[in-house]
């Protein structure tokens, strides 16, 4: 899943695709590295992160995703909390629908899925990124992510989203601390028990940043190539990625160990 934020304030490319022009040159880009799914986000989810309006949300993605929907198949995910915004990004042309809250910032998120026919990706966060850092500590992390995943995937299914249009995601620093995201890592097969699909968001995060002693999330490419290799071997499926190149090879190479034999790809 390449990245493609229309934001001037993301955590690494804030400001880089902006336009429609530069939208469109960088997921020209990612689709020719290897991306199968692109993620398209109006308003970053950057810890300390300030809200933006649904209109000027729908303003940046929505003339991206009709452009990039007349030049190409490929599938398209919509990055929002907002149901508004995932309904008019549907209809003009995405396929998922990415909400980091896991359908607790918009009542109306579950429903807008079901009815829009959508595969729906569900996170796990805790509060707003504006305050989602200032409360990381868990009496039992990986119990309360995978009860807050498995609520969220039930009030979806409820409300019509089919079970097999559904992925989750333990939200790698939304909300955790180094330790926790890594605890997270160290047991993402519990997750993958659930026998829904595991969406893994690690690439250039701050925890890398800390483990390597990088403040540049940019330099932090090798780090990130780790952790999908070892999200493979642990049974994640959706890796969401800026350098899609590398990843894509990365995670080629780990199925091919995990599997023991070359990739179909390669017959």
């Amino acid at each position: 899943m390449g990245i493609l934020n229309l934001t001037p304030d993301s955590f690494s490319d804030g400001g880089c695709f902006c336009t429609v022009a530069q939208a469109l040159t960088q997921a020209r880009l990612m689709i020719a590295e290897g991306a199968a799914l692109l993620d398209i986000g109006g308003e970053s989810t950057r810890p300390g992160a300030p809200g933006v309006s649904t209109q000027q949300e729908l303003d940046r993605v929505v003339p991206v995703i009709e452009a990039l929907r007349c030049e190409t198949e490929i599938p398209l995910s919509i990055d929002t909390t907002k149901a508004a915004v995932a309904a008019a990004a549907v209809a003009c042309g995405a396929n998922f629908i990415n909400d980091v809250s896991g359908l607790q910032f918009d009542a109306q998120m579950a429903q807008t899925a079901a009815d829009s026919g959508a595969g729906l990706f569900l996170m796990h966060s805790r509060g707003r990124p504006e305050v989602m850092q200032q409360n990381t500590c868990y009496s039992d992390l990986m119990a309360e992510v995978l009860d807050f995943l498995l609520h969220a995937a039930e009030t979806a299914r409820k409300a019509g989203v089919e079970r097999q249009a559904i992925a989750i995601d333990p939200g790698i620093g939304f909300g955790k601390d180094v330790r926790g995201n890594l605890q997270l890592l160290k047991n993402l097969e519990r997750l993958v028990a659930t026998g829904y699909p595991v969406l893994l968001g690690t690439s250039r995060k701050n925890f890398i940043g800390r483990i390597l002693q990088q403040g540049i999330p940019a330099e932090r490419l090798a780090g990130t190539l780790a952790s999908i290799a070892l999200g493979v071997e642990r049974g994640a499926q959706i890796f969401r990625v800026h350098d899609v190149r590398a990843a894509y090879e990365a995670a080629l190479v780990a199925w091919a160990v995990r599997a023991g034999e070359l990739p179909a790809i390669q017959d």
